[in-house]
C-alpha cells in the first residue's frame, strides 16, 4: 500500500514540539511538504523546519493563537499562498489541559479556555481550511483523548469534555465532507511521555501509577501518535472515515 505521499501539503497545528513536532517530520519524511503552527516556543518550531527542509521538503512556521479566528483565517490563508493554493492534510493538534480544577471550584475563564483552546480552535482551524482542501483529496486528523473516554484525571472535567466533543466533531464532519473526497477521523492518545502536558501537569508517581495499569507496561511516545495518523493521512486509511483511534498501550478499549 501507497504511503507516499509527494506533492501533497500538510498543516499541523502545535507542529513545533511534543506529539505535533513528531507528525510534522512523519509527514515530511512520507514526502508531504508541511507548515506547522506555534503559540510560542518559536525556536523549535524553526527547528523543526530546518530539520523538514533538509529531508528535501517545504516547510514554513506561523505563529498563531488557534483561538483567534482572524488569526486562523491569515495564517492558513499564508500556506494556502505558500504552498500554491491546497492544503490537503490538516491536523488538529493544538489544545492542552490549562490546568487542574474540579467543577465546583472552577470559574468561567478556566472552563471557556479549555474548550477554546481545545475544541474551538479545532472548528476555526478547519472553518478555515476547508475552502483550501480542494482538489477532491483530503485528510483531517483531529486530537481527541484517552480523556474523552475515562473522564480524565483529577480536575480534568473540563479537557475530557473538550475532547469527548471533538469525537462528535469529527463524526459529524465526516459526513459533510465525504462528497469531496475528504475524510475525517481523531486519535486519543493515553499517557504520552515526552511531552509537555505530562511534563506540566503529572507528577513522577502519577506516572509511575499509570504505567503500571497499562498492559504494555510503558508509555507512549509522540511518534506512537505520529504513526497512528500517518495512517490516516495516507492511503492507507482510505476507506476509513468517522473513527477513532486509542492510542493507550490497552490502557483503555474503545
Amino acid at each position: 500500500m501507497d504511503i507516499n505521499i509527494a506533492g501533497k501539503t500538510a498543516l499541523v497545528t502545535g507542529g513545533n514540539i511534543g506529539i505535533g513536532r513528531a507528525v510534522s517530520l512523519a509527514l515530511a519524511r512520507c514526502g508531504a511538504d508541511v507548515a506547522l503552527t506555534y503559540y510560542s516556543h518559536e525556536a523549535e518550531g524553526q527547528e523543526t523546519v530546518v530539520a523538514i527542509e533538509k529531508m528535501g521538503r517545504k516547510a514554513i512556521a506561523v505563529q498563531l493563537d488557534a483561538t483567534r479566528a482572524d488569526q486562523v483565517k491569515g495564517a492558513v490563508e499564508q500556506v494556502a499562498r505558500t504552498f500554491g493554493g491546497h492544503i490537503d492534510i490538516l491536523m488538529n493538534n493544538a489544545g492542552h489541559l490549562v490546568g487542574r480544577s474540579s467543577i465546583a471550584d472552577m470559574t468561567d475563564e478556566h472552563w471557556f479556555q479549555t474548550i477554546n483552546v481545545n475544541l474551538t480552535s479545532t472548528f476555526f482551524c478547519t472553518r478555515a481550511v476547508l475552502p483550501f482542501m480542494n482538489t477532491g483529496w483530503g485528510r483531517i486528523i483531529n486530537m481527541s483523548s484517552l480523556a474523552a473516554q475515562n473522564g480524565g484525571g483529577n480536575g480534568a472535567t473540563a479537557y475530557a469534555a473538550s475532547k469527548g466533543a471533538i469525537i462528535s466533531f469529527t463524526r459529524g464532519l465526516c459526513k459533510e465532507v465525504a462528497d469531496q473526497g475528504i475524510t475525517v477521523n481523531a486519535v486519543a492518545p493515553g499517557l504520552i511521555l515526552e511531552t509537555p502536558f505530562h511534563e506540566t501537569f503529572s507528577t513522577a508517581d502519577v506516572i509511575k501509577g499509570a504505567i503500571n495499569s497499562i498492559p504494555l507496561k510503558r508509555g507512549g511516545t509522540p511518534d506512537d501518535v505520529a504513526n497512528a495518523v500517518l495512517y490516516f493521512a495516507t492511503e492507507l486509511g482510505s476507506f476509513i472515515t468517522g473513527e477513532i483511534i486509542e492510542i493507550n498501550g490497552g490502557m483503555y478499549f474503545s
